[in-house]
């Protein structure tokens, strides 16, 4: 089987359509050698917000959790974090519809959103997770990384393109893990991963194509390594401008309390 990639026009269309996405652009990382550790078991559920008015600040660094409602991604996270039930699991794809911030460490956060593209889910249940998974991507800027999912089995579908092509015109980098990788022999997932990642070259831009399994472990180091580069700070220069800003800031207002007292 030979993987397809849509052309961008294509994608870009489809994206405004069933995301309301406008992209916009975001300083790309630099690449750093010496990631610093992260201790992922440490990740805790902070809230579930209906739309991104309801999200935490929008401060820090957040990698954001994407897929396709059977893809499964709540396993994955609970993989990630060595944890059995941080992200429910549901035997009925595509129950979830909130947007579920989790805590990694300060000021690092992991964003579930909802799964999209599954067929048993009434159309008004799916525009209204489109808005809030569209809302997300267009407006929080503290988005610094694309985990997509996909079931090894059925990759690269159309919904998952426009998610990868939206990151790409926007400079996000994107992980997206063949999920379910433990379905396949050894012999047919190297096939299919290879396959991928040939069709993947089409995307441009800084996307990986790994092999994932919940259920075996595959890949979850290679996951756990890219998202403490994400995590680095060090990556995002505007990060230290902005806490130089505040450090003045708050240097400035104890200067001038401190002057008060001195006229008094």
């Amino acid at each position: 089987m030979r993987f397809v990639i849509h052309s961008r026009k294509d994608s870009l269309c489809s994206v405004y359509t069933l995301f309301h996405i406008c992209p916009v652009p975001t300083q790309q990382e630099n690449p750093m050698a010496d990631t610093p550790i992260i201790h992922f078991q440490k990740t805790h559920f902070i809230t579930s917000a209906p739309t991104i008015r309801d999200m935490p600040e929008d401060s820090g660094i957040e990698v954001a959790f994407a897929g396709r409602s059977n893809a499964g991604k709540s396993s994955a996270l609970n993989r990630l974090t060595n944890q059995k039930s941080l992200a429910k699991t549901s035997k009925t794809p595509g129950r979830t519809q909130l947007i579920n911030v989790f805590e990694v460490a300060e000021n690092k956060r992991i964003i579930d959103l909802p799964g999209y593209g599954f067929a048993q889910v009434p159309l008004e249940m799916k525009k209204k997770w489109q808005k809030s998974l569209g809302e997300y991507l267009q407006k929080r800027h503290s988005l610094k990384g694309l985990v997509v999912l996909m079931d090894i089995r059925h990759p690269l579908k159309d919904l998952d393109q426009d998610l990868i092509f939206w990151a790409v015109d926007c400079n996000i980098p994107v992980l997206a893990l063949l999920t379910k990788a433990d379905k396949l022999k050894s012999g047919a997932r190297k096939n299919t991963l290879l396959k991928v990642r040939e069709a993947a070259k089409d995307f441009g831009g800084e996307v990986q194509i790994e092999l994932f399994s919940s259920l075996k472990g595959i890949g979850v180091d290679i996951v756990q390594r890219v998202l403490g580069h994400w995590y680095d700070e060090r990556n995002y220069p505007e990060l230290n401008v902005l806490d130089s800003a505040l450090d003045m800031d708050v240097a400035s207002l104890s200067e001038d309390q401190d002057q008060t007292s001195d006229a008094e």
